[in-house]
């Protein structure tokens, strides 16, 4: 995987949003972040970078359980936006439920489903 810019992490909870970004910075992951608290404030954000055709995250890291809109509710909306760019886009989240895991399969854009806590060893799967 090429050196990643930019990396979007979309969730609500400030611990897990510190640690990753932490765990990132320490195996120079990326370079920059996005950090948005809500399915709702991503969405709105990234629609205004592509119809700006400004740089978007090569990567999202996506919780399901937010409030406002949930992760399931940005997906619907956010790959409905015409965009040339790949964004890689993981679900990061503490659901084990089998209909969540199953649910994520059926994203096209969803590249895989990984259960809280990120490591870094799961970290550098995701740069493989």
């Amino acid at each position: 995987m090429k050196k990643i810019d930019i990396a979007c992490i979309i969730d609500d909870d400030p611990i897990f949003i510190f640690g990753t970004k932490r765990i990132m910075q320490l195996t120079n992951f990326c370079k920059n972040f996005m950090i948005f608290h809500n399915g709702k404030e991503a969405y709105e954000n990234l629609k205004a970078i592509i119809e700006n055709k400004e740089k978007l995250p090569d990567i999202i890291l996506l919780d399901l359980n937010m409030p406002v809109w949930d992760g399931w509710q940005f997906l619907d909306e956010f790959i409905q936006i015409p965009n040339k760019s790949e964004i890689i886009i993981y679900i990061i989240t503490s659901s084990v439920d089998p209909a969540d895991i199953e649910k994520a399969k059926s994203y096209d854009a969803v590249s895989n489903y990984i259960v809280k806590p990120i490591t870094i060893e799961k970290l550098k799967q995701m740069m493989l």
